[in-house]
């Protein structure tokens, strides 16, 4: 990277700095080592160890990993304190490939607004890339691509009109997601579930054709896919949102899930998944769930939102690079 992407990319840490700041927002630093994580199928972890000095009484080396996400620290923060808090910081995700979009090693922007939900972090995003584009503008960019207000289509509006699916619950109830699947010429393997024959019509078929234009927030995600945010549609939905520029996947929130006994279910049931197919299997915490419960003073977890938003992929789209690697100061090789 040459020197004047370092120094915007500087601008826009400070910009992000400035922007939280200014609202009083705590800006967290935590662990980039981990002993536990959070259960996610849908993503691969580096493990490490510490190995204790020569002539210790413990000789037995301890298994860390490499977070993929600061969340399961901030959540502590967020229970303990009460605040809103945001964080910029190195994240790490195996069995990435390295180049267009992807790093393994990469800068997440992560940040939870206390007493809000998906919606209001929504409207806190498009506030947040309007004062980068005012406050750290790359010279020349075109930025409709980047401008709010964003473009709001539900999970349900998209695959009815980029892949042609008129209800995508009810095609998901009746079995027949693996029928729409052929249709648009996917194949899909006999052994898919509902959510993987879903993940696979919306890679394939409807990422492909959201709009490039104008940021697009894709909302309400299907209750059957799980994950860590509260439901909403009636059971149906997740308020959930992924924000898309220039078509690629930009940031991912959810409305966070904050009951105890929920929580706690999903451990159980990802955590089951997650020992079955994980490359790099890791602990889980069995205890994380109690820092939902009502702290010593009574209160319950504050009703929150998280984004976790990709660094290098916004600096990507504000400069108007093609690929990830040419925004990194040290691009990994594969």
């Amino acid at each position: 990277m040459d020197l004047e992407l370092l120094e915007y990319r500087s601008r826009v840490c400070s910009s992000i700095r400035d922007f939280f700041s200014a609202r009083a927002w705590l800006e967290a630093d935590t662990p980039i080592l981990a002993p536990d994580l959070i259960p996610e199928t849908c993503l691969e972890v580096f493990e490490t160890a510490y190995r204790p000095p020569p002539g210790s009484r413990t000789r037995t080396a301890r298994p860390y990993w490499l977070v993929p996400s600061p969340e399961l620290w901030m959540k502590r923060i967020i229970a303990e304190h009460r605040k809103s808090v945001f964080q910029i910081c190195k994240c790490f995700r195996n069995t990435e490939s390295a180049g267009r979009f992807h790093s393994p090693e990469f800068t997440m922007l992560e940040y939870y607004a206390m007493d809000a939900d998906y919606r209001d972090s929504l409207s806190l995003t498009e506030e947040l890339f309007a004062f980068i584009l005012e406050n750290a503008p790359w010279p020349g960019a075109e930025t409709a691509p980047l401008e709010p207000p964003f473009l709001r289509i539900t999970m349900q509006e998209a695959f009815a009109r980029c892949a042609g699916i008129a209800d995508l619950y009810a095609a998901a109830e009746n079995g027949a997601l693996g029928g729409e699947a052929r249709r648009l010429g996917l194949e899909p393997a006999d052994y898919l579930d509902t959510a993987a024959l879903y993940d696979l019509i919306f890679i394939h078929a409807v990422e492909p054709r959201l709009p490039r234009d104008r940021p697009v927030a894709l909302v309400d995600y299907p209750a059957f896919v799980p994950c860590l945010a509260k439901t909403g549609g009636g059971g149906k939905t997740r308020e959930r949102w992924e924000l898309y520029v220039r078509g690629i996947e930009l940031a991912n929130c959810y409305s966070e899930e904050t009951e105890a006994e929920k929580v706690r279910a999903y451990f159980e049931d990802e955590g089951a998944a997650k020992q079955k197919t994980a490359l790099v299997p890791h602990r889980l915490d069995d205890a994380y769930w109690k820092i939902f419960l009502p702290d010593g003073k009574g209160r319950p977890f504050p009703a929150c939102s998280g984004v976790a938003m990709g660094l290098d992929r916004l600096i990507m789209a504000l400069t108007g690079r093609s690929a990830i690697d040419a925004v990194l100061p040290f691009p990994m090789e594969a």
